[in-house]
Order: structure tokens, then C-alpha cells, then sequence
């Protein structure tokens, strides 16, 4: 039995997702025949030819040929204004980004090779406000990551020439996501997939193909992690259902975990024939089993499927099988990357800002130290969730011998830890056996900003390779985390971001307004907190989020302890996540949101620190009441600590 992994369009374009890698190791340690496939990456890539460039040229020409050249988008008519040059350069800045071509940079920094559409526009408004941009983040040596930067700036352009001018469902990491996201209704995606196929979704067919004939698989499993994989999960079950018709289907992954868990509509069987919630490991096994003839299908674990009732209706039942335990983290195996094409990614450069750019820079192998959250208490996190609420460790041998592993079969020695957050005791035992063993890795994942890590365990974590950490500070106020049960303090958190930047460890905080009772003030004073904090060091990134409920979190569970109402919900037969809600202190978070996310922009590239609170609104705001010092005294009373 062969069984056939993909990751739909689309996700990152620097690495690929790890949930195929995950499962393909473990299935062949358990002796089953597993292959896997990217058509997310590959999608792109054939998108991002001449050759594809002409077809896509074509389709502006016809969808905008009733508009004159001065009412066309900014993108579209510079696109069809140097669609000459696009042609000429594309292939060639693609095979730069992918590590194929270095030598290009300086003709790409020279600013006369690569046209310029509107996504050059942010240099300018920058340069503005402080000058030569380029100059000051790169110098005279940075001739590799200015290129990168330029044309990752070119990439996208045409990005945003496919989604206004061809495709709308077209995104870069959101392929069709509103069609899915928290959406009661099938109906949306169900019309799509009925319709005339788009110009991406063509491509897509014909990969599904090669990857049919090339692998002749007896299974096909798609993972979704996001709403934005939905849509082409679903056309690529379309379109083995269309070549094979008996070929089982499977589906899993981070956004069924998260918003399938009422689905109704049977409608999703006309593409899928399983989805299988939570930890995929022991519920896909059960599956073969069934498959194989060895188990009865009503003793699958944690899955979907299509029955009928006494009336031969069909409807969407659900089989748990609470006997069957999950798969520890002990015995899971560790990722296998081959069949996915790790040369072809490319090393993006999205922001002038060293922290945000791990994200899309360099290719990370993906690695889990633990699965679920071992806090799990904050009221905004879907700690109901199996993926969050079910702590369960390796041992930090283990960690170490997996690490060993991958960097033997991917030659790559670069780590992404992709926990919920990662542990600091087992964080800790990892590092000592890395340079115990000897392991020289680059490695780096998200945290909580907790005592645990002071400036000595922040530099024992430096000395083993960490590189990065990322972490919650959400609202920079003692009374809304204490609400938030993050168990953290402003302060706190202050002296551990200091800890780790002093380790010269890159820092980005996760900030959050909005959160119900939130007032005015509270924002105004979080962002004074930010801007202290970052005008002393303690972190070098940060974004913005605005504050979401989700029926899974406490918040969606019991609102009336948060002082907010929920909005009446309609009848889910789909995906349900976020819910409206009403909070009675009217704060207007959209005029706060639009300030908040200009002077965390402006931080980020070091600019803007002097600026008072009002600068970064369109309307007056309350004045700060946080002390101007408050950051500088936390972090001299850890020096000071630190000293005695």
C-alpha cells in the first residue's frame, strides 16, 4: 500500500510545512510505503515563468480591457506598461531567491534590472521619514540580502498582478482562505469548486496528475493547516476523484483540528471520503488498518465519514473510538523530508527588520520538542483543544538524536521548533546535550516570557544555537494580563526580553489590542510600554494583532466573565472559529489599530522613538500615564540582581 502525502497551496515559500514530513517518517516506521509532494511550492514556481507570464498578461489584457490606461490598479498598469522587462527577468529572480544565481545581486541592486511596481512604493514613503533606507540596513557589503529584499519586492508585485488581474483566490500564503474561514456554510467553496476552474487551479490539476502517475498511490492524505489550504486540498481531491475514482481520500490537519469540529454538510463527501481530527498518527493507522481489511470501520478513531440513515439520507457521522490512545511523542519518528524538492524554495526578504525575516528566510527544519502548551491557561488560546490541552514530552536525547537525523538527510543545519511553546526545562536539557554531543545547529521557536529564563539560561540556550525566540506580550498592561492569565508581568517581561537580546538572541513580542474591556487609555499606555521596550533593546519585532474571540478559548466559552456578549451564531454545517461580540466599553479599536500597527512599522526600522503617543493617530487620544522610565528601572533592577 502506497500512500501519497501532499500540502495544498498555499504556505510558506522558504520551507515546506512539516505535517507531511511528520507522517511520512512515522508511517514508514510502522512499514508502510509513504511518499510525499509540495504542489504549494510548485504551484508558484510554475506560475513565476515567461512562459506563464504571457498566459497571465493575456487574462489582464481581457479582464481590464473595458478600463482606460488611468483607471487601471497601480499594479496592473505598471504590469502590462514593463511587462517586457517582467518577462525577461522573472526566471532569473526566481533562480536568485532560490540560492541558484548570487552573482545577479548587483545587477539587481542597481535598481535599472528588475521593474519597479507598487510594492516599491514602501522605500520611498520610508526614505521620507529617514533617508536612505537601504543604505542604513544593508551598507556597502549587504549586497546579498539588499538584492533579496529588492526582489523579493518584485515578487510581490506580480503576486498581486495574479490576485487583482486573474485570480482572486490567488495569495501567496491565503490561497482562497475567505472562502473557509470560519464559514458556517459550504456554500461558498462548494460554488467555487463547481465552477470554472481558475488559472491557478489548472496548474494544480496538471501536478496532481504527474503525481498520480508518478507515485500510483493506493491512498492520498492532504493536510490543511490553514483556511487558506482548503480551497486547493478540496481541487486537488477534485481532481483524483476525476482520474481514480475509488481512491480513498483522507484529510487532516490544523484547521480541521480547529473549526471542522461541528462540520454537517455531506456536501464535503462528494471530494474527501475520511477527515480525521487532532494528532493524525493513530487515527490514520486505523484507517489502513481498514483499508487493509483489518479493522471494522466502526472502529476508527477521531474520523468523519459519509452514512446513511434508516431513510437512506446521507449525513456526516463522526466516529471517536475513545479506546484507542494517541501515538506518545517517544514513538512519532522523526520528520523525513525526501519528495519534497528542498532546493527550489526560495530565501524571501520581506522587511528591513533582522527578526521578521527568519520567517521567510533560509529554509528550517521543522522539529516539535513537545506537543500541546505545557501552561495551557490563557483565556484568549483554544486551550480546549487536543493540540494545545494534551501536554506530551520527548526526552531531550531523543530531541538530540532527531536533530542528528534530519541534518544528515537534509545536510541542512537550521531549526524551527514549532511548539504551542516550547518548555524551558526540557529547552534547557536540549541545550546542554547539544553542546554536550557537539550538535552545532542555528535554531530558534516561540516561548513564554517567564522568570525561568534568566540572563545565564538565556546564554546557555545562545551557546547551543538558539538564534531567535518569539513570544506573547499581548496588552503591556498588568491588568489585562492578569485577566489574560498569561502569568506574566509588564515588568517581567521587560528584564527576560533584555535577558535574551543581551544573549544576542533576536526577540519578537506578539502584541494584541482589542481584548475585551480593553479601554482607550490601556492601548495608548501599551504601546508607550512597547516603545520603551524596544528603545531599550529588549526585542528588535513585534505585530499587532487585533483580538479575536474563538469558541474554544474560555472567552468563547463563558464571555460573561470577560464582561463581553456573543453574537447570535447562525446553524454551522461547516467551519465555525471566531464569533462577534459586543463589549460595552466602546472603545474604537479600528482608529486605535491603524496608529498601532504605523509606530510598531516605524519601530521596527528604528525610527519614530521620539514621537509622542499622538503622532501615530488620525485623532486625538488619551495621553499616556506610564512613567517614561518605567522599562530603564526594570531592566537596572536586573542588572543589578544580577551583580549581587
Amino acid at each position: 500500500m502506497t500512500v501519497l502525502l501532499m500540502t495544498p497551496p498555499m504556505t510558506q515559500l522558504n520551507t515546506p510545512y512539516p505535517a507531511t514530513a511528520y507522517l511520512t517518517g512515522f508511517l514508514r516506521s510502522r512499514g508502510y510505503e509513504a511518499v510525499q509532494r509540495d504542489p504549494a511550492i510548485e504551484l508558484f514556481l510554475e506560475m513565476m515563468t515567461a512562459p506563464a507570464l504571457e498566459i497571465i498578461r493575456q487574462h489582464v489584457e481581457e479582464n481590464f480591457e473595458h478600463l482606460e490606461d488611468d483607471e487601471l490598479p497601480d499594479v496592473i498598469f505598471n504590469f502590462l506598461a514593463e511587462f517586457d522587462r517582467y518577462h525577461q527577468t522573472v526566471e532569473s529572480a526566481i533562480r536568485f531567491l532560490q540560492g541558484k544565481d548570487p552573482s545577479l545581486a548587483l545587477r539587481i541592486n542597481s535598481r535599472r534590472f528588475l521593474p519597479e511596481g507598487p510594492a516599491f512604493d514602501a522605500i520611498a514613503q520610508m526614505e521620507e521619514v529617514s533617508g536612505d533606507v537601504l543604505q542604513a540596513a544593508f551598507g556597502n557589503l549587504g549586497v546579498q540580502d539588499k538584492a533579496k529584499y529588492l526582489a523579493t519586492l518584485f515578487i510581490n508585485d506580480l503576486s498581486t498582478v495574479i490576485t487583482q488581474g486573474v485570480d482572486p483566490y490567488f495569495e501567496v500564503s491565503r490561497y482562497g482562505e475567505q472562502l473557509a474561514a470560519a464559514n458556517p456554510s459550504f456554500d461558498n467553496l462548494y460554488d467555487t469548486l463547481m465552477g470554472e476552474p481558475s488559472f491557478s487551479s489548472e496548474i494544480l490539476e496538471q501536478l496532481v496528475e504527474q503525481y498520480l502517475e508518478e507515485t500510483q498511490p493506493s491512498v492520498v492524505a492532504l493536510t490543511v493547516p490553514f483556511p487558506g489550504n482548503m480551497l486547493g486540498a478540496l481541487r486537488i481531491a477534485q481532481t483524483c476523484k476525476a482520474i481514480n475514482p475509488g481512491i480513498p481520500i483522507v484529510m487532516g490537519g490544523g484547521f480541521i483540528n480547529t473549526e471542522l469540529r461541528a462540520l454537517k454538510d455531506p456536501r464535503v463527501f462528494e471530494f474527501v471520503d475520511f477527515i480525521c481530527l487532532d494528532d493524525g498518527e493513530r487515527p490514520f493507522i486505523t484507517l489502513l488498518e481498514y483499508f487493509e481489511g483489518q479493522r471494522e470501520i466502526d472502529s476508527l478513531m477521531r474520523t468523519y465519514l459519509l452514512a446513511e440513515d434508516e431513510n437512506g439520507e446521507a449525513y456526516v457521522h463522526f466516529n471517536e473510538n475513545t479506546e484507542l490512545q494517541d501515538i506518545p511523542q517517544t514513538d512519532v519518528g522523526a520528520p523525513v523530508y525526501d519528495g519534497l524538492p528542498l532546493g527550489e524554495y526560495l530565501s524571501l526578504c520581506e522587511m528591513l527588520n533582522p527578526m521578521h525575516r527568519i520567517w521567510s528566510d533560509g529554509r528550517w527544519n521543522k522539529l516539535t520538542i513537545a506537543h500541546g502548551c505545557y501552561w495551557r491557561k490563557c483565556s484568549f488560546c483554544d486551550v480546549s483543544l487536543d493540540y494545545i490541552d494534551r501536554f506530551d514530552a520527548a526526552g531531550a536525547d531523543v530531541l538530540v538524536d532527531r536533530i542528528e537525523q534530519l541534518i544528515e538527510e537534509t545536510g541542512e543545519t537550521g531549526f524551527h521548533f514549532v511548539d504551542e511553546a516550547l518548555p524551558p526545562k526540557l529547552l534547557f536539557a536540549m541545550a546542554k546535550r547539544l553542546i554536550e554531543r557537539n550538535v552545532v545547529i542555528s535554531w530558534w521557536g516561540n516561548i513564554r516570557f517567564e522568570r525561568t529564563f534568566s540572563q545565564a539560561r538565556c546564554q546557555l540556550l545562545a551557546d547551543s544555537g538558539c538564534i531567535a525566540v518569539s513570544g506573547g506580550l499581548e496588552v503591556a498592561s498588568d491588568r489585562l494580563l492578569k485577566l489574560m492569565k498569561k502569568g506574566v508581568s509588564v515588568e517581567r517581561v521587560a528584564q527576560v526580553t533584555r535577558s535574551f537580546s543581551d544573549a544576542g538572541i533576536l526577540v519578537h513580542a506578539y502584541l494584541m489590542y482589542g481584548f475585551p474591556t480593553q479601554t482607550e487609555q490601556e492601548t495608548v499606555d501599551s504601546l508607550e510600554m512597547v516603545r520603551q521596550m524596544m528603545k531599550q533593546g529588549c526585542f528588535q519585532s513585534a505585530y499587532w494583532h487585533r483580538f479575536v474571540a474563538t469558541i474554544h478559548s474560555p472567552i468563547g466559552i463563558n464571555p460573561e466573565k470577560f464582561g463581553i456578549t456573543l453574537a447570535e451564531r447562525p446553524e454551522i454545517l461547516f467551519a465555525e472559529n471566531d464569533v462577534d461580540f459586543t463589549d460595552p466599553t466602546g472603545t474604537d479599536h479600528e482608529m486605535l489599530g491603524e496608529g498601532l500597527r504605523k509606530a510598531i512599522y516605524n519601530y521596527m526600522h528604528g525610527i519614530g522613538f521620539d514621537q509622542p503617543m499622538s503622532f501615530w493617530f488620525n485623532q486625538p487620544v488619551a495621553r499616556t500615564k506610564m512613567k517614561k522610565d518605567l522599562v530603564s528601572k526594570a531592566i537596572n533592577n536586573l542588572i543589578a540582581s544580577n551583580e549581587e
